[in-house]
């Protein structure tokens, strides 16, 4: 049986109120209203008996509206990266499960894709009003299962909401269209009807919003979905599902399974009843979910990896880039694929660039999410701190000079120190992949076609960033850069109201806004005769 089995620690964190619009920053955006002064401390176990009591902490995947044990009564544990400490054991799923998923999540969307837009609008707000209403405990969740601090976790549930909103209210809008007919007796018709059984598969960097960019407008369209979130990451999925049941979403419509992660996946490409995957992760999984997803020519949506160019001209302000790199650079530890990467600066501002952002690193305080004043949190595990240094082994032994951080944080475990590192050229491990920790490389470059030439020098196509006081400058490297995200002047750019994606490697399809509805739906066109002709 799946179980909580919590050892006790003491740590601070601050109650915050927040609009359920800001982004994700590790340092108040500027809407923010101060922490209440009110703190308090908490040990694990309270805090995990108060989710139970809640009915938040969900250890069980849930089937066809039922909370499930695996088949075979296998457990996987779930960490608190900042300690190492179990939070709770869930269960083990694989192909049995998913399959029963899948059969409870076809036979609802036999109904569910029938009720009106009208309805399944009125249930998605009803949700999207719950997520805010738990906030807290949501954000304490993501705290404890994934280690981002207890502010940034408790954006992220703003930010995952806000899909829900806005999903809500384009439900009803799916509209169709009429075609003037080529033959006076002809009436031509386009619908635009839901695809189907979803699979969902989402990573552990954001638990929360990452799935409902997804299951928002799936549910919007009237399709159904079995979701996978990350066996690291489970408990905040599980949550957000048992909230969806409270909102009045049918049982069966949102189903979650976790576990071996090859079988279940191997479960969704294979049946012909799942009609799309959409997928958040790396370009190699994402390249083996689409080779799988042809068996049954399946719709695939893919968020892939991104090796985004933070792009600093000698035009611009130097404060708004550095404070807008920071931002780029160090939300969720470096852990998240539009993250800064490659930081290629122009000669004529790089000393200055360079020691304000060097001061600017000096000041986030890195510790356990639940303490106060932390921005830092842990990376997700050991296997993601032996990927920071090895780039960084990689960067020394071909010149490149540390001149902040390079290593552990005294903290131990999986905590880094926030890093930045100069002389980096375009051949090193740096520069060619995504680091996916708080490593900031500083690269140089002369002309604004060289730094061009630099940006779009990799497979990855996700997001980029470019510093200009120039309007016509930011015109020519907005339209030359081959990525589907560009910020100008700014180091937060994802929201649910504009299309997020990327561009060769890094996937296909865009989530979020208008256009995110319409990866979840097919066109019938219907050309009607006139009967009473002879």
């Amino acid at each position: 049986m799946a179980r909580i089995a919590v050892a006790g620690y003491s740590r601070l964190f601050s109650s915050l109120s927040r609009p359920r619009h800001s982004i994700l920053l590790f340092s108040p955006p500027i809407h923010t209203t101060p922490l209440l002064s009110r703190q308090m401390s908490v040990d694990a176990q309270s805090l995990a008996d108060r989710l139970s009591s809640s009915g938040l902490l969900k250890i069980k995947g849930l089937i066809g509206g039922k909370w499930t044990d695996a088949y075979d009564g296998k457990t996987i544990p779930v960490k608190n990266p900042a300690t190492g400490e179990i939070v709770a054991e869930v269960p083990c799923m694989g192909a049995r499960e998913t399959n029963d998923a899948i059969f409870h999540a076809n036979n609802t969307f036999k109904s569910w894709s029938k009720v009106t837009a009208h309805e399944r609008s009125k249930c998605l707000r009803k949700w999207f009003n719950l997520l805010i209403a738990h906030k807290e405990e949501l954000g304490q969740l993501i705290t404890l299962e994934q280690g981002k601090p207890l502010k940034e976790a408790m954006g992220e549930v703003d930010y995952g909401a806000s899909f829900i909103e806005f999903f809500a209210e384009e439900a009803k809008r799916v509209y169709g269209d009429i075609i003037p007919a080529p033959l006076a007796d002809r009436r031509l018709f386009v619908l635009k009807q839901p695809v189907g059984v979803v699979g969902a598969i989402s990573p552990w960097n954001f638990p929360l919003a990452m799935i409902t960019r997804k299951v928002g407008p799936a549910l919007a369209c009237g399709c159904t979905v079995v979701i996978k979130p990350s066996e690291l990451t489970p408990l905040t999925a599980l949550a957000a599902a048992e909230l969806s049941l409270q909102a009045g979403i049918p049982p069966g419509a949102v189903n979650v399974v976790m576990g071996n992660a090859s079988e279940i996946g191997d479960a969704l490409l294979a049946s012909p009843q799942v009609r799309k995957i959409t997928f958040t992760g790396s370009t190699a999984v994402g390249k083996k979910l689409m080779a799988g997803a042809a068996q049954t020519v399946k719709k695939v949506s893919l968020e892939l990896g991104g090796n985004a160019p933070c792009i600093v001209f000698d035009d611009a302000d130097l404060d708004v880039a550095v404070k807008a790199t920071l931002a780029a650079k160090f939300r969720n530890s470096g852990q998240t694929c539009v993250c800064a990467n490659r930081i290629i600066v122009q000669e004529g501002i790089y000393a200055k660039f360079a020691d304000a952002f060097l001061k600017a690193v000096q000041n986030l305080k890195v510790g356990d999410g639940f303490s106060e004043g932390v921005t830092q949190g842990p990376l997700i595990n050991e296997a993601a701190v032996h990927k920071v240094e090895s780039f960084v082994e990689d960067a020394i032994s071909k010149g490149a000079k540390v001149i902040l951080g390079g290593k552990r944080h005294s903290l131990g475990r999986t905590f880094y120190e926030p890093t930045v590192i100069t002389d980096v050229k375009s051949d090193m491990l740096l520069s060619r992949e995504e680091v996916f920790g708080p490593v900031a490389p500083l690269l140089l470059f002369k002309t604004e076609e060289e730094a061009i030439v630099l940006a779009n020098d990799t497979d990855a196509g996700l997001a980029a960033y470019i510093f200009t006081n120039s309007v016509q400058r930011t015109w020519r490297v907005s339209e030359a850069l081959e990525y589907g995200l560009v910020g100008v002047n700014e180091g937060i750019i994802s929201t649910e109201v504009a299309p997020f994606g990327g561009v060769k490697q890094s996937g296909l399809g865009r989530e979020g806004s208008k256009y995110g509805m319409d990866e979840y739906l097919e066109l019938k066109y219907v050309c009607l005769g006139d009967m009473n002709r002879k």
